[in-house]
């Protein structure tokens, strides 16, 4: 059952202070239960208080850090199984693999390609998370150089080792940085607790195709006072896969549906498996290892790591995770208004479009690909796509009066024509009777629009 305000009210201490900087208990209450508040700015709980309402508020998954500072990175926290119950919050991290046993040249090359790997979509920076640091070179001291040169980095670390001796040496380098230790297994795990005892580290568990066993072994961390545990139950690729969905989708269920205590931690998958097991082309590798991460990504993954860095490869993965995460509740939009392009003119023409982000960044892209000089309206269609906003009645001619009159754009222009989407031909009329502009039927795809404008313009 979801938390309400009231469940949050109960608990406080219904004093209206006003230190939290809310007007009563019961607004801080539903703050509270909405996520929009911090429990900590109440001053006037007591520890037992605080305790109760921290385990009413806290989430299904815990939320694990890593990182510090400007680096921090949150994963987890994840309260239902569908997004359409409630929307997911932390993005999956997406890390790379980068080994020890690189020279110094290529070491910072993989970094420098790791951290400037972005694309731009919907007016969202796409970007990497994280950077798994695997000692494959199985020498403590180079796996400890290596984290040492990853202090400049502007992403958090994953430390990939599973010998003790080189986790420490690395630990030592840069565990005041918060780094995730990956991982403790049945055969290192009273070391390897240790270690996030003294340095204050989550830690991940490994335990692949064995769910009782990765019982075991949480429950273990979890005796000696460890909180912060990620859990990875193996990445089975090839004919594998349908184990590893399956150990994926347990893991979350007995976390939200049974509250395990177990398994309720961020779930890690190593779609990079495929690439390491793989023989064939370098392709073929890249497009496993993309759809591997894929499906995890939808099978629950608050964490992934690739060993690919093309750019292609990445695109699919950040752009599905950019839909996953958006609230489907809330479509994404701009603001409505004028927007400009070009060395504008009195004559200069005007083109119109909804305020849905994706149709808006594909109408702006377009527009500037083609070099077009011309004023573009964009109408609030509550976040809704054109076809999509004219069947819900967003889009209609009133609306479209309503945006001139209050964007302005007469005082900018003297000519009265509206080049229209395609998909709105059939309230051209309409648009013309309640505007008292004229209306050209624009293409359907803005791809096209550039040279509409050059031919009719």
């Amino acid at each position: 059952m979801k938390v309400t305000a009231m469940d949050v009210y109960k608990l406080l201490p219904q004093t209206n202070c006003g230190d939290c900087g809310e007007a009563s208990c019961m607004a801080f209450a539903t703050k509270l239960s909405d996520k929009e508040a911090s429990l900590e700015v109440c001053t006037e709980l007591t520890e037992e208080q605080f305790d109760k309402l921290e385990k009413l508020l806290a989430p299904a998954v815990r939320e694990i850090i890593i990182g510090t500072g400007d680096k921090t990175k949150v994963m987890g926290g994840d309260e239902v199984l569908y997004r359409y119950e409630e929307s997911y919050y932390n993005q999956t991290l997406l890390a790379i693999d980068l080994t020890d046993d690189l020279t110094d040249a290529e070491f910072e090359e993989k970094v420098n390609t790791i951290e400037n790997t972005e694309f731009e979509r919907t007016g969202e920076l796409l970007k990497l998370d994280a950077i798994a640091l695997r000692n494959k070179s199985g020498d403590a001291s180079k796996f400890a150089e290596a984290a040492k040169k990853l202090k400049k980095a502007s992403y958090p670390v994953f430390l990939c080792s599973l010998d003790p001796i080189a986790m420490k040496a690395a630990l030592n380098e840069i565990g005041d940085e918060n780094p995730l230790i990956y991982a403790a297994t049945e055969s290192n795990i009273d070391e390897m607790a240790e270690l996030a005892i003294e340095y204050h580290c989550p830690i991940a568990v490994f335990a692949p195709g064995d769910l009782e066993k990765m019982k075991n072994l949480v429950f273990n961390l979890r005796s000696k006072e460890i909180k912060d545990i990620v859990l990875d139950p193996g990445t089975f690729t090839g004919d594998g896969i349908g184990d590893t969905i399956d150990n994926f989708v347990m893991v979350r269920r007995l976390a939200v549906e049974e509250k395990d205590e177990d398994f309720r931690f961020p779930i890690l998958g190593i779609p990079a498996l495929s690439k390491l097991k793989n023989n064939d082309d370098e392709i073929s590798q890249n497009i496993d290892e993309a759809t591997i991460g894929s499906v995890l990504l939808n099978k629950y993954a608050d964490a992934l790591i690739f060993k690919g860095t093309d750019i292609w490869e990445l695109i699919p993965i950040l752009t599905l995770r950019q839909s996953v995460y958006t609230d489907p509740r809330k479509p994404q939009s701009v603001d409505p208004g004028i927007y400009e392009f070009g060395e504008l003119t009195e004559e200069s023409p005007v083109m119109l479009t909804t305020n849905f982000a994706l149709t808006y960044y594909t109408v702006e892209g377009d527009l500037k690909s083609g070099d077009t000089t011309c004023y573009l309206l964009v109408l609030d269609t509550v976040g809704k796509a054109v076809d999509v906003a004219i069947a819900g009645g967003q889009f209609h001619g009133k609306a479209v009066a309503d945006l001139i009159k209050d964007s302005g754009i007469e005082d900018k222009i003297k000519t009265r024509k509206m080049v229209i989407p395609g998909l709105a031909a059939p309230l051209s009329g309409e648009i013309e009777d309640e505007t008292g502009w004229e209306v050209m039927v624009g293409p359907r795809d803005s791809s096209a629009a550039p040279d509409f404008i050059d031919e009719k313009f």
